[in-house]
């Protein structure tokens, strides 16, 4: 028997930003009644924050925000809407390569490498923008992209080892329509021109600068979003966790024993685990095509100055095998308020070649850290018992930390699913899947509920939920879900959290 049984028209499983952005939506419209749940008392999923005993935070990765959606900008002004709320950066990035710092992105910097190197780089460039205008089809895989792409050399010196650290699926496995429709040449020129005047390329890409909350780290944001919700809509805790989805029946029953009647189910939980929930065997089968890796979040909190070989750098790449990590985020440069104040007393754990400090007294900082991802799958196994050991290790020998550095606090975590590989199997298995579940009222959605990298960042997992909730209420198309090329090649300005209705409608209850 039921402890409770609730009826909504729309159920919401999962309160990271997918979820939160579907909830946003349906209070906006105030018309089909919603309720959102989480076996988290802490909303904000793969987007959260933690924070160790002595004060250091460290994000689920390398987050940050930058947008394409101006709906999204208002929820988060709306969540965090002092200018105090935020830091705005440059990014400041560049690839560890044969002891050299070469700045981002890698194949438009290569004047940056020896002589020798610069000569193979451009060697298959040429080859490659030759190859590029007489090729009538299109790249079979990801390492074939990369070649068209960059040439030979560039990707043996960094594309290719560093997607297999980030991926842990060789490039030969994975699909490359996630990038684009289009492969563009190289620009041979502007590299060439680059490489004799001894020049850096300017910054490029998308999140060129990016905002970072000043407090509480990026899980910051969506513990404020979710404070923009009515609390009776929301069940965060362990009354919030799912044990079953009984999709014929439309019913969802918690943990302790509710059960929550459904119209439509909006979903963000993993799409491999949500039929595992659901004990439908022929969708279990399907979803084993799905592949994807787990990550290790590892950070260093360090006492001392910030070294002025590390200055003002935001993310680091390293596609070579010194080290376990692909990426290094240097997260005290985000926020003073990411590590503890300069007066706090923290002892010395050990220096960073791994010998004991000459005194276990607490010590006042300054402090900074050092955020590292490491990659795990089964085509890349790691040893995680001295993961943490490796890492300190992989510092020390690109020089990013020095053998005498003291070592204050350290924090590692596993995330089992924390990247949805674009795999040659992904749309074979999505193209059925997805409408399979929408057939039964199930709109999975998010970074693995919809299983699409390309629209996986804040920014879309936000948008999934939102486009979801719009779906279900008024039969709209879900743009960021079908086509990934068209709002990532625009600024999508169409829908608002105020709208011109809502205005109207305010305006005329006023008269009346």
């Amino acid at each position: 028997m039921a402890k409770e049984e609730i009826s909504v028209d729309v159920l919401v499983i999962g309160a990271g930003p997918t979820g939160l952005g579907a909830a946003k939506r349906l209070n906006q419209i105030d018309g089909p009644s919603w309720l959102i749940v989480d076996s988290n008392e802490t909303p904000g999923g793969l987007a959260s924050t933690d924070v160790t005993p002595e004060g250091f935070l460290y994000d689920v990765g390398g987050h940050v925000i930058f947008s394409h959606y101006k709906y999204f900008d208002d929820c988060i002004e709306e969540a965090l809407p002092k200018e105090e709320d935020w830091y705005t950066h440059q990014r400041i990035s560049y690839v560890r390569f044969k002891n050299l710092w070469v700045p981002y992105p890698f194949q438009n910097n290569i004047a940056m490498l020896s002589k020798e190197d610069q000569v193979t780089c451009i060697d298959g460039m040429i080859d490659a923008a030759l190859e590029a205008r007489v090729a009538n089809t299109k790249p079979k895989n990801f390492d074939e992209w990369i070649v068209r792409n960059t040439g030979v050399g560039v990707a043996d010196f960094f594309m290719r080892p560093y997607n297999y650290k980030v991926w842990a699926v060789p490039t030969e496995k994975m699909q490359c329509a996630w990038l684009g429709e289009r492969v563009a040449a190289p620009d041979v020129k502007l590299v060439t021109k680059n490489v004799i005047l001894g020049k850096a390329a300017g910054n490029w890409g998308p999140n060129a600068t990016f905002k970072f909350p000043a407090r509480d780290g990026t899980g910051g944001i969506w513990i404020a979003v979710a404070n923009t919700l009515p609390k009776a809509n929301t069940r965060f805790g362990e009354h919030g966790a799912v044990t079953k989805v009984d999709a014929d029946a439309k019913k969802v029953s918690l943990k302790d024993g509710t059960v929550v009647k459904y119209e439509k189910l909006v979903t963000t939980m993993a799409v491999d685990s949500l039929v595992e929930f659901m004990g439908d065997k022929e969708l279990i089968d399907l979803s084993k095509g799905l592949f994807y890796s787990s990550t290790h979040v590892i950070g260093v909190g360090i006492r001392g100055e910030r070294p002025e070989r590390i200055g003002d750098k935001c993310w680091l790449y390293f596609p070579e095998d010194d080290c376990p990590f692909y990426r290094a985020t240097i997260f005290s440069n985000y926020s003073p308020y990411n590590q503890p104040q300069a007066d706090e007393k923290l002892p010395t754990l050990y220096t960073a070649a791994g010998d004991k400090p000459s005194s276990s007294a607490p010590k006042e900082g300054p402090y900074w850290s050092i955020m590292l991802e490491v990659s795990e799958s089964s085509l890349k196994p790691t040893d995680n018992k001295n993961m943490l050991r490796d890492c300190i290790k992989g510092l020390i020998n690109t020089e990013m930390l020095k053998p005498t550095d003291e070592i204050v606090s350290t924090y590692h975590r596993r995330f089992d699913h924390g990247y949805p590989t674009p795999s040659l199997e992904r749309e074979g298995v999505l193209t059925k899947l997805l409408p399979a579940l929408q057939d039964k009222g199930i709109y999975s959605r998010g970074r693995f509920g919809s299983w699409r990298y390309e629209v996986g960042n804040q920014d879309h997992s936000f948008m999934l939920g939102v486009e979801a909730a719009d779906h279900i209420v008024n039969g709209t198309v879900e743009l960021t879900l079908n086509y990934p090329d068209f709002v990532n090649g625009r600024r999508n300005t169409e829908r608002r959290l105020v709208d011109g209705a809502q205005v109207f409608n305010k305006s005329k209850r006023a008269v009346d």
